[in-house]
């Protein structure tokens, strides 16, 4: 509210160049979130791949989304797992 008061009557203390540098980090953070279903969708099948061969999971109820914040965006995967599997675990 503070802030609101000091921006009405020009007693903003940010320089236009810090608030433009706000702006496009908020910009850019932005297009990262937006992603298509197909992107996700490849995302989610490509994870899958590479967890099965160390894990035995449920794909059925797999969950992946990103979450966003005002300074970042994170990856949100919720992966349920029935075992762990041991031995030949494939190396490339």
């Amino acid at each position: 509210m503070f802030e609101l008061i000091q921006r009405m009557f020009g007693k903003d203390s940010a320089c236009s160049k810090d608030v433009a540098k706000e702006r496009l980090r908020l910009v850019l953070v932005h297009d990262r979130v937006n992603t298509s279903p197909q992107f996700m969708e490849g995302l989610k099948d490509d994870m899958i791949k590479v967890i099965s061969n160390y894990m035995d999971i449920n794909e059925k109820t797999m969950e992946v989304h990103f979450a966003q914040t005002e300074t970042s965006v994170a990856l949100i995967a919720n992966i349920p797992v029935n075992h762990m599997k041991r031995g030949n675990i494939p190396r490339e």
